[in-house]
């Protein structure tokens, strides 16, 4: 397996020690500190649950009401799950704010969550006074190490003087490369010390940005294979929808016109209703996309993780064909399927590439390609005509399919639909 990357955004650089030019510092507490940093950072929407450890932050919220929307929950882990909904449905990050103790572990399933999918959050959550940490105090919990697995990273912040560089530098991790949650644990003595705030410009975080260059060799290989390939299919996953490559994408698949299969999370970053659409695949996929799979020469494998829900017994998937994965996480080459070739990259960006690359060749080579495939593609009809996707409702019951569908007509396709794991998202498609 031959493996080539880019850089993910973001490199580590050593801080300057140097001192910075004198400037004038305003001293303000912990509290009124963090929301200055989330305003900084963009923030003007926070979803959570009052609680002892957190009402300092409850007040300058209250202070900074024309700048910050709160919305109160009934429950903290549906403070993390509207506040992952907000950053699918806007592109942000999302934040969510809840007091200790069981403040914090409530929120937990919803941290997961955000970490198995990929969505930036930023959870504030807070922590008994740092004097009795470890002590087992009222509502006392290791925050820290309970979330430690399921995030991208955490922070216990001890010192007040930390307070701003940590939200600042947390708003770059959750964002950057994979997105993912990010925690910061807060205890209630820190939001009522007393510091001078440094704002975003005012900092050196040991970050910069870096350029986003995919090897020109590698995407040059990729795109070849693709051109050569008689039977080939796109598997693509969320990192479609968190790249915001579904233009590129399009672009690829109309220009060689080629048959797409999403996963769950990868629904949204391709027209279902497109022509090339072949519906999602795996246990609970068509027909159509599981055999095109199944006999495939080329998959090429766009932000997914080959999960088990997909592939099933990894030894049997995709038997016949030459894996192409391009992921922007490099942990994820190789983990549950080991692939031919691989790419570490961001979809966007290889999927631009792969573009750029086949507007440089002839119109005589791009109109081969496609009609190499004709046999392909009635084999890929015939399939979808076996046994096509269907949800007939009746006099007596109406099928969840069938009021999605109608949604969908209604809005015009505009409407965000959001199911749960039971019979809209894994009933029988059949």
């Amino acid at each position: 397996m031959r493996t080539v990357g880019v850089s993910e955004g973001f490199a580590v650089r050593p801080v300057s020690r140097a001192e910075p030019e004198p400037v004038k510092l305003v001293e303000m507490r912990g509290a009124e500190i963090l929301i200055r940093a989330l305003i900084e950072n963009g923030v003007d929407t926070v979803f959570g649950l009052p609680g002892g450890a957190v009402l300092h932050i409850y007040d300058e919220i209250w202070r900074y009401r024309d700048q910050i929307n709160h919305y109160l929950v009934r429950h903290e882990q549906g403070a993390v799950h509207a506040a992952e909904g907000y950053a699918r449905a806007s592109g942000k990050v999302g934040v969510a704010l809840v007091t200790s103790g069981p403040g914090a572990t409530n929120a937990v399933t919803g941290i997961a969550t955000a970490y198995m999918d990929s969505v930036p959050l930023v959870v504030i959550t807070g922590q008994v006074p740092t004097a009795v940490i470890g002590t087992d105090a009222f509502q006392e919990v290791d925050t820290f190490g309970i979330t430690l697995p399921i995030v991208k990273h955490n922070y216990l912040v001890r010192d007040v003087g930390d307070l701003a560089a940590v939200v600042n530098e947390a708003f770059q991790i959750a964002k950057s490369g994979k997105p993912g949650p990010v925690v910061i644990d807060i205890p209630k003595d820190v939001t009522a010390q007393v510091c001078p705030y440094r704002t975003f410009e005012q900092m050196d975080l040991g970050f910069q940005k870096s350029e986003k260059v995919v090897d020109p060799e590698a995407i040059h290989h990729v795109t070849q294979k693709i051109l050569d390939a008689k039977r080939p299919v796109f598997y693509v996953g969320g990192g479609i929808v968190t790249a915001d490559a579904s233009d590129e994408l399009l672009d690829v698949i109309e220009t060689l016109h080629l048959p797409v299969t999403p996963t769950l999370m990868g629904i949204g970053g391709f027209p279902t209703t497109h022509v090339q659409s072949l519906g999602m695949l795996g246990m609970h996929g068509t027909y159509a996309a599981n055999m095109s799979i199944s006999e495939s020469d080329l998959l090429v494998a766009v932000g997914v993780r080959f999960d088990d829900r997909v592939t099933g017994k990894l030894a049997t998937f995709a038997p016949q064909a030459e894996i192409i994965h391009i992921d922007i996480d490099p942990a994820n080459i190789g983990k549950n399927k080991k692939p031919d070739f691989s790419l570490v990259a961001d979809a966007k960006n290889a999927l631009s590439a792969i573009a750029a690359n086949l507007a440089l060749r002839s119109e005589g080579e791009i109109e081969s390609s496609r009609r190499s495939r004709f046999a392909w593609w009635r084999q890929i009809e015939e399939w979808q005509e076996a046994a096509p996707y269907r949800c007939e409702s009746s006099g007596t019951e109406i099928k969840p399919q069938t009021v999605i569908d109608e949604v969908y007509l209604v809005t015009k396709g505009e409407a965000i639909v959001v199911t749960v794991v039971r019979q809209q998202q894994v009933g029988p498609p059949q």
